[in-house]
């Protein structure tokens, strides 16, 4: 090697070092000691049920990280520009038949996604924060920040109530996502975001719960008496009380999930699709007690970073907080994320944050159904 080959590579050994010091000086870990992964076992004991499903491929779009239906059976997601690249998204509209076409150049990419009674097209951009899309395609932006004045970065999952009230999450005020921000927020584990209520009626946004774990999806119960919410970097799912002798109170509904919980939908039962982005990761869990590890790993470059592991699992849940069933695709290879699922007619729609299609899976002939 010449000694001009070898000063490059000291000047590319020192760069990456100075980088990482950088980016490891730039992350506040707390200390978190997991509780035990659960056993596999009983109603989580491993299947490849997912594997039978199909693919509807987005034609170039990534991450349909939501999935909705309007009256006559077109679907809605949003996706991001490139497996690693958010910085730009639509809102695609796919008919029954599979054709897929822009319905919204949203410049961003589009998490929470629900039709009011209106016909109006609910959604969470990262751009515009909550908006509200007519049948004609017009948009209106019915929020951007709290009433604290912090912004919606992340805005993620959301439902609407029999009243018009829509309730939503967001799971930072801090910065926009990219893969390294979403890596710092699953290290860090501060509270930040917050669940929240948007009254149509005023015009006014109200916190329900000022800070979150990566909040993420959320859901009405049946009743509308209390809303689920994932907390994704706790492995949790928070139940908020609306209605009742509990109301304004929070309660953790589900903990030590054995995943990172994403999604969350209800079924004409009552009863409740969580999805999950990926299982849970040993080495993660080992490190969370340890802040100057944490720190350590963050900084690596990401070629040394860890990489989500490619596993589909999504669970039926009661409102009890039990889990009733669960599906599964242990290779990854048909499913290898499961952060959106919703039912429809017989089907459940799986998508998640990366992933170029939208799987389906039949339960006609499932327990489940």
């Amino acid at each position: 090697m010449t000694k001009f080959n070898q000063y490059h590579l000291v000047l590319l050994i020192l760069t990456n070092l100075s980088f990482s010091f950088l980016s490891s000086c730039s992350l506040k870990p707390v200390a978190w000691t997991p509780p035990e992964k659960p056993t596999m076992i009983d109603e989580l004991a491993f299947n490849d049920k997912l594997q039978t499903s199909n693919k509807l491929e987005l034609k170039g779009g990534f991450g349909p990280e939501d999935i909705t239906f309007d009256s006559i059976g077109n679907m809605y997601c949003g996706v991001h520009k490139g497996a690693k690249d958010f910085s730009d998204g639509k809102i695609l509209k796919i008919s029954p038949k599979g054709k897929v076409e822009t319905f919204y150049e949203a410049g961003s990419w589009v998490a929470g996604l629900h039709f009011d009674t209106n016909g109006n097209l609910i959604a969470l951009s990262h751009r515009q924060g909550l908006i509200s899309i007519s049948p004609d395609q017009q948009v209106k932006v019915l929020a951007k920040k709290d009433e604290k004045g912090r912004p919606f970065l992340i805005p993620n999952g959301l439902d609407i109530a029999s009243n018009g009230k829509i309730y939503f999450s967001n799971t930072s005020y801090d910065q926009k996502y990219d893969i390294q921000y979403g890596r710092k927020l699953i290290m860090e584990l501060n509270p930040n975001g917050g669940l929240y209520e948007y009254n149509p009626e005023t015009e006014e946004v109200t916190t329900l719960i000022d800070g979150t774990f990566f909040g993420n999806g959320v859901v009405l119960s049946q009743n509308e008496d209390f809303l689920l919410m994932t907390e994704t970097t706790k492995y949790r799912v928070l139940r908020y009380w609306l209605k009742g002798d509990k109301k304004g109170s929070t309660e953790v509904l589900m903990e030590n999930l054995p995943g990172f919980p994403n999604g969350i939908s209800i079924r004409k039962d009552g009863t409740f699709w969580l999805g999950f982005s990926t299982r849970r990761n040993d080495a993660l869990d080992d490190i969370h007690p340890k802040p100057f590890l944490k720190k350590v790993v963050y900084g690596l470059p990401e070629m040394m970073q860890p990489k989500q592991e490619k596993f589909g699992m999504v669970l039926n849940i009661n409102d009890q907080g039990e889990i009733l069933s669960s599906l599964f695709d242990t290779t990854g290879e048909t499913i290898p994320e499961a952060g959106a699922v919703k039912e429809h007619q017989g089907k459940l729609y799986i998508g998640g944050d990366v992933v170029p299609y939208i799987s389906t899976y039949s339960l006609e002939t499932d327990v489940i159904n």
